[in-house]
C-alpha cells in the first residue's frame, strides 16, 4: 500500500495539483490513481506551464486553428476538453466514493476575480460546458468573489473555493458554503450530492512572513530573549496558521447550524491544503503534507511533491497539534515588530495578480503559435 493510500485511511484525500493532455493519455495519470491519487486541480499557471510549454496540444491547436478560433477561444476548448477527460479517468473513484473524491476542478478566468455576476455566470458556462458530474468550478475567496459561491452552491454547482490565506476570510467561505445550502433547502431542493472544498494556501504564508521576520529578529541584539523567540517561528506561521483554520472548520461544521443541513444529506465543506510544495530549500520536501494530515481535509499536491511523499513522507494525524502555540505566535508576532495578519492579508491580491499573468502568457504563446500557424499554412514548425 502507498502513502497516498494509507493517507486515506487516515481521512486526506490526495488530489494532484496538475494537469497536461500528455500525462493524461500516456499512462502516468492512471498510474498515479492506482497509487492513489483520487482527485485533479488546475488553474492558470498550470494551464499555462502545460500548454505553452509542451508539444502536446500542437495537433489540437492546429485544428482550433483552422477553424478561426481566436487564443481565448482556443484555451477554452482544450482546456475543457483535458477537463473532461480527466473526469472520465477518475469517474470510477468518483461512483466508489460516491462523489466525495474523482473531482477534477477548472478555474473561472481570473480576470474575473472581482466580478461577481461575470464569476457567477462564468461558474454556470463552464459547468454546463465540462459536463460531467465530477467537475468542480474553482471561484477565487475574494470579496467579490464570495457571493458568487453562495450563488453557484444555490444552483446546485459543486465549487472549488481558492485562493484563501486568512482565517477572516475562511469564515466567510464557510458561511457562503453553508447560506447557499440553506437557499436550496428552503426551496425543496436536494442538497445531497454537492461537494465543496475550501482551497487554504498554505506555503506562501512562511514565503511571504519568514524574510520579515528574520529581520526583526536581526534588528535586536544577538542575546535577547525576543531575537530567539522570533527565529523560533520561522517556517511556522503557515502550518500555525492552517492548524488554527482547521480548528474553526471543525468548529463550525459540528455547530447546530451544520446539524440541520446534515439531516438533509449536507457534506461539510472539506480544508484543501493547496500550495505545499516547499519553496525554501532549508525545509523538508514533505512539511506541508506531513504536518497537515487530518480527518475531512484533502491536500492537492504538484508532481514532485507527490513524488517525494510517496518516498519518505509521515503517516500521522497532525493536524490538531500544537494549537496553543499556534495562538501564542499570532498573538506575539504582531507584538514583537510583525505584522502577520497583514501580511497574510497581502496574499489575496497577489495571487490573483500571479494568474492573470499565467493566463496573460498563455494567451500571448497561443497567439504566437495561431499566427506562426496561419503563416505556414496549418503546419506547426
Amino acid at each position: 500500500m502507498t502513502r497516498a493510500q494509507r493517507l486515506l485511511e487516515l481521512g486526506q484525500s490526495v488530489w494532484l495539483d496538475f494537469i497536461r493532455r500528455g500525462h493524461l493519455r500516456g499512462g502516468e495519470f492512471d498510474g498515479l490513481v492506482r497509487e492513489g491519487v483520487v482527485g485533479v486541480t488546475s488553474n492558470p499557471t498550470i494551464f499555462q506551464q502545460a500548454i505553452a510549454q509542451s508539444s502536446d496540444y500542437d495537433e489540437a491547436l492546429t485544428k482550433l486553428v483552422a477553424q478561426g478560433l481566436d487564443a481565448a477561444q482556443i484555451f477554452d476548448r482544450l482546456s475543457v476538453e483535458d477537463i473532461q477527460e480527466a473526469c472520465d479517468r477518475l469517474r470510477s473513484v468518483y461512483e466508489k466514493t460516491k462523489g466525495r473524491d474523482g473531482r477534477v476542478s477548472i478555474e473561472v478566468g481570473p480576470k474575473l476575480a472581482h466580478d461577481t455576476p461575470g464569476t457567477i455566470a462564468e461558474a454556470q458556462r463552464l459547468h454546463k460546458l465540462v459536463s460531467r458530474d465530477n467537475v468542480m468550478i474553482k471561484i477565487p475567496a475574494t470579496e467579490e468573489g464570495v457571493p458568487a459561491i453562495t450563488a453557484s452552491i444555490e444552483k446546485g454547482i459543486c465549487i472549488n473555493v481558492t485562493l484563501i490565506f486568512s482565517r477572516s476570510r475562511y469564515e466567510q467561505v464557510m458561511d457562503a458554503y453553508l447560506t447557499g445550502l440553506e437557499r436550496r433547502v428552503a426551496r425543496n431542493e436536494p442538497i445531497d450530492s454537492i461537494v465543496s472544498v475550501a482551497s487554504f494556501f498554505v506555503s506562501r504564508v512562511d514565503s511571504k512572513a519568514d524574510p520579515v521576520i528574520e529581520r526583526a529578529a536581526q534588528a535586536l541584539p544577538a542575546g535577547d530573549a525576543r531575537r530567539k523567540e522570533l527565529e523560533s517561528y520561522l517556517g511556522k506561521s503557515a502550518i500555525a496558521n492552517a492548524r488554527l483554520a482547521y480548528a474553526r472548520f471543525r468548529e463550525v461544521f459540528g455547530e447546530l447550524r451544520m446539524q440541520r443541513l446534515a439531516a438533509k444529506g449536507a457534506r461539510v465543506q472539506r480544508p484543501l491544503w493547496a500550495s505545499t510544495s516547499t519553496k525554501n530549500p532549508r525545509y523538508p520536501d514533505t512539511m506541508y503534507v506531513d504536518e497537515l494530515i487530518g480527518p475531512d481535509t484533502v491536500n492537492t499536491m504538484p508532481p514532485q511533491t507527490l513524488e517525494a511523499f510517496q518516498d519518505h513522507g509521515s503517516l500521522e494525524v497532525r493536524i490538531d497539534r500544537d494549537l496553543d502555540d499556534a495562538r501564542r505566535m499570532f498573538r506575539r508576532l504582531p507584538e514583537l515588530g510583525v505584522p502577520i495578519d497583514q501580511l497574510i492579508g497581502q496574499l489575496e491580491p497577489e495571487g490573483v495578480t500571479a494568474f492573470a499573468k499565467s493566463y496573460d502568457a498563455l494567451l500571448a504563446s497561443l497567439e504566437a503559435k495561431r499566427r506562426d500557424l496561419l503563416a505556414s499554412g496549418g503546419r506547426p514548425r
